[in-house]
C-alpha cells in the first residue's frame, strides 16, 4: 500500500463524507473525523468488529476492558471501545453513528451506576440498523427488582424478543455471556 493509499475502503469513506456533508461541519472537524476512521484499519482486516459501550468508571471499565479482551481472542474479531478512537470531537452522537455504521456488532454491558451508556442505548433501538447488529450484556443484581430505570427496562425488553439480551451477575457469569456473542 503506498503512503497516498487509505487503508479505509472507499466505500466507507464515501459514505462517511456524505454523511459529514449533510452535517455542515467545518473542514477540520471533517478532517479530524475521516483521520479517526483511518484508526479504525483493524475493523476492516478482521470478518468480525465490536463496539463495546458501557460504563468508563473505575469499576465498570474493568469489566468493559474483560469483555474487549474475550473478543479480542477470537480469531479474525477486533474489539474497542469509543475512547480507543483518538481526536477531540465535538459531537460524540455524531462519532458514535459513523463507528456504528461500520463496525458488524455493537455490544453494551448493562449496570446501574451513574454513567451508564443511557444516550447510546436510545439509539441502538431507535435505528433498525443499529438494533439488528446489538446486544446488551445486561447485569441483573439480587437485592433489587427494578435496579434501571423504565426507559431502560423497555430498551431491555426489546432487546429479550430478539434474543440479543444476555444476563450476568458476577465477572465469571460476565465473561461465559460474552462468549454466547456471535
Amino acid at each position: 500500500m503506498s503512503d497516498e493509499e487509505s487503508p479505509v475502503p472507499e466505500e466507507i469513506l464515501t459514505s462517511a463524507k456524505e454523511r459529514l456533508d449533510a452535517e455542515e461541519i467545518s473542514l477540520a472537524d471533517n478532517e479530524e473525523i475521516l483521520h479517526a476512521l483511518t484508526e479504525l484499519t483493524p475493523v476492516y482486516e478482521n470478518d468480525r468488529s465490536y463496539f463495546v459501550l458501557g460504563n468508563y468508571d473505575r469499576e465498570p471499565i474493568r469489566r468493559l476492558n474483560l469483555v474487549i479482551d474475550r473478543l479480542n481472542r477470537r480469531q479474525d474479531a477486533y474489539a474497542f471501545r469509543m475512547v480507543d478512537i483518538h481526536g477531540e470531537w465535538d459531537n460524540s452522537i455524531q462519532k458514535f453513528c459513523l463507528i456504528a455504521d461500520i463496525v458488524t456488532h455493537l455490544v453494551g454491558v448493562a449496570e446501574k451506576e451513574p454513567s451508564d451508556f443511557l444516550v447510546e442505548q436510545g439509539l441502538l433501538v431507535g435505528t433498525t440498523e443499529y438494533f439488528s447488529k446489538s446486544h446488551v450484556l445486561k447485569r441483573e443484581y439480587e437485592d433489587e427488582s427494578h435496579p434501571f430505570g423504565w426507559m431502560q427496562d423497555g430498551v431491555f425488553e426489546l432487546f429479550e424478543r430478539a434474543d440479543r439480551l444476555y444476563r450476568w451477575q458476577t465477572e465469571e457469569e460476565l465473561v461465559e455471556t460474552t462468549e454466547e456473542l456471535p
